[in-house]
């Protein structure tokens, strides 16, 4: 097979020989191609055995290749925990025994090798390939979870309590996830930031106490603190996820010092390399680009001074690693700040900020804007493991749309997508799909998981009952090769057409039916001639539905009743007490008629016969600008007492000269 000319957006040059691919060499991937087009793709991340081959010719058209690692996403529900395999099969992982009961927290490794939840007992820890057992950590009562880097480490966390001599018990402790024992221990009082974070290589860990970073080495925590950053008043920092050990502080605002951010280089601790000073700063959110060089610092105040945000005030500040450069990112839309992410590749970072609707502009590694989107509703930008596509929406108490850019080609928009009440949205590990879903405690019902693929179709969903959370499993983006051109959406699962069915609501056929009358048959002269009703015939006498001799009757009128007796002889037959109380009535209701003005009788010439109908239209539009007149003499009578009137009401005594007008030409005369 020929390879005339085909183009890889891959981290390597494809080696030819003789016009034939033989090889793509790839970190961490290592693609060897066969003549007849295929490929057998080896990860060192995953088992020796673990090995797809990869239509070629579907790579470089953009199809779906026949045979791809499968993605995952693990669920956690009131009943039991699930981990289940995405498309194609869309079926639970075989070999995984889905846990039941009071299961409060379920986590991926971020290598994606282990999967671990808490139960009332016990920690258990399984492969996440298969299910199969790996440890089960005997301490109880766990409430949060977490593993080092590459899954060699997990640390779990227990509410805070005091052993019987009266001492804190240590509740922060971190377990060997192969051996199952217990590495070290600590006291944990805070919930919040409660784990401690490791180096991209495992090496060293640190830990925030009181007025200091305490750094340890991994392997050998027994030792005790290796090294450590005191700084007086420390309420956060943050490691670099990239290769270089360094170490990010925050500092706020004290005794009227501004606060500061400074980046160290660990284990220097003499000299920050970079940082940054600013007001209005009681907390902060520190995130790292992928590659540890850069340093977003989303700043925010618990209080607004100028009184225009009930939430504080935000500001966005970018630092360098090196130290070359510190700049605060001018956003030129008043408001707060909804979202900050980075993007994959490291050089590029989305902001969405403002009053709704918001504005949202991707900004370079260096703060200058590099496009501006429309303003919308919107509140949350993330982008796909690739950098290829972003998910522009709008969550919370906004609609749920997410509209979906393409940034390889000028973030042309690809699709929109409506995800009413989502409260979770992912990508999934190979860039092509989108996992929502709604859960609670914040939503009730609903509850379940939908899977979108980014051009637009829902291709599966699942309901569930009173849904916790829900994640996809990380693998790594090099395990999905970027495309050329768009992929297709892949076939609908049967679970989005069962449901389609089951929510379409079922109209009855026919007319409304009042329940008292419904299973009756109709009467024929409420039913059409066509359908075997009475003929209709005009002038002729019925008494149907309240009508006597071709006249409906108006509510309250008299009528007569067949078989009753005449009027007088009706009143004839009143008790005393009756006739005394309608005596009483009638003499009020003379008395109250005495009492109002009489108005002033509207002369109105007596049409002839011909002009009937048109003379009554006439008259009813002239009683009709009578009434407004009446109107505009009331409120001027109202103004004259000083009251204060609304712009409705000054404009409809503007309009006193064109009624009269009008009243003249129908011929009246005041």
């Amino acid at each position: 097979m020929t390879w005339r000319k085909a183009s890889f957006e891959l981290d390597a040059r494809p080696k030819l020989k003789d016009g034939h691919l033989l090889q793509i060499n790839m970190s961490p991937l290592s693609l060897s191609i066969s003549g007849l087009g295929l490929a057998t793709c080896i990860s060192p991340r995953r088992p020796p055995n673990s090995v797809e081959s990869i239509d070629l010719d579907s790579i470089v058209k953009g199809k779906e290749p026949a045979t791809m690692v499968s993605t995952q996403f693990a669920y956690r529900t009131v009943k039991e925990i699930g981990l289940t395999e995405a498309q194609p099969t869309y079926a639970p992982v075989s070999g995984f025994e889905k846990p039941t009961g009071n299961l409060r927290v379920g986590v991926y490794s971020p290598d994606g090798s282990y999967f671990a939840w808490a139960s009332p007992e016990n920690v258990s820890v399984v492969k996440a390939e298969d299910g199969a057992k790996i440890a089960t950590l005997d301490v109880p009562n766990v409430f949060e979870i977490a593993f080092s880097p590459k899954g060699t480490y997990v640390q779990t966390w227990q509410r805070p309590s005091k052993a019987e001599d009266g001492n804190a018990t240590k509740n922060l402790q971190i377990w060997d996830v192969k051996s199952g024992t217990l590495n070290y221990e600590f006291v944990q009082k805070n919930q919040t930031g409660w784990n401690c974070q490791f180096t991209f290589d495992e090496k060293y860990c640190a830990r925030l106490v009181t007025n200091e970073v305490q750094i340890f080495e991994s392997a050998n925590m027994s030792k005790g603190v290796w090294n450590k950053l005191r700084v007086e008043g420390i309420s956060a920092f943050a490691l670099s996820p990239g290769q270089n050990y360094a170490l990010a502080s925050f500092l706020p605002e004290r005794k009227g010092q501004p606060a500061r951010v400074c980046v160290y280089n660990v284990p220097s601790f003499i000299q920050p390399a970079a940082q940054k000073t600013f007001f209005k700063a009681d907390s902060v959110k520190m995130t790292w680009n992928k590659l540890g060089t850069s340093l977003l610092v989303l700043t925010q105040t618990e209080v607004d001074k100028t009184n225009k945000n009930y939430y504080g005030e935000t500001n966005l500040y970018l630092l360098s690693i090196a130290g070359n450069f510190d700049s605060r990112v001018v956003l030129d839309k008043e408001g707060p700040i909804h979202d900050v992410t980075w993007s994959p590749n490291s050089k590029e970072f989305g902001v969405v900020y403002g009053y709704m609707p918001a504005k949202t502009t991707v900004f370079n590694h260096r703060a200058n804007a590099v496009i501006s989107l429309p303003l919308a509703p919107r509140n949350t930008i993330i982008f796909s493991p690739h950098a290829r596509f972003m998910i522009l929406a709008g969550f919370g108490n906004l609609q749920g749309t997410m509209d979906i850019y393409d940034t390889f080609q000028n973030y042309k928009k690809l699709s929109t997508i409506e995800a009413s009440n989502a409260s979770v949205c992912e990508w999934s590990p190979d860039g092509r799909m989108i996992l929502t879903a709604t859960t609670s405690p914040r939503l009730r019902v609903d509850n379940g998981v939908k899977l979108w693929h980014y051009s637009g179709p829902l291709i599966y969903q699942e309901e569930m009952t009173e849904l916790y959370a829900v994640h996809w499993r990380p693998q790594p983006a090099e395990l999905y090769p970027l495309r050329t051109a768009l992929s297709p959406a892949p076939e609908v699962h049967s679970s989005v057409a069962s449901a389609a069915t089951l929510a379409a609501p079922q109209r009855p056929a026919g007319a409304y039916r009042p329940p008292h009358l419904r299973g009756t048959s109709t009467p024929t002269h409420f039913k059409r001639e066509d359908e075997g009703g009475a003929r209709h015939v005009m002038g002729e006498d019925r008494a149907l539905n309240g009508a006597t001799n071709g006249q409906r009757l108006v509510p309250g009128a008299h009528r007569t009743v067949p078989g009753a007796a005449p009027a007088a002889a009706a009143q004839e037959q009143l008790s005393k007490n009756a006739l005394k109380n309608k005596k009483k009535r009638e003499a009020a209701k003379k008395a109250k008629e005495e009492e109002q003005p009489e108005e002033v009788a509207v002369p109105e010439p007596a049409p002839a016969a011909d002009d009937a109908p048109a003379a009554g239209a006439e008259d009813k539009k002239t009683r009709a600008l009578l009434k407004k007149l009446r109107a505009i003499e009331e409120l001027k009578v109202r103004v004259g007492k000083g009251e204060k009137l609304e712009d409705t009401q000054i404009k409809k005594i503007a309009t006193e000269d064109q009624i009269r007008k009008e009243l003249a030409a129908l011929g009246w005369d005041d």
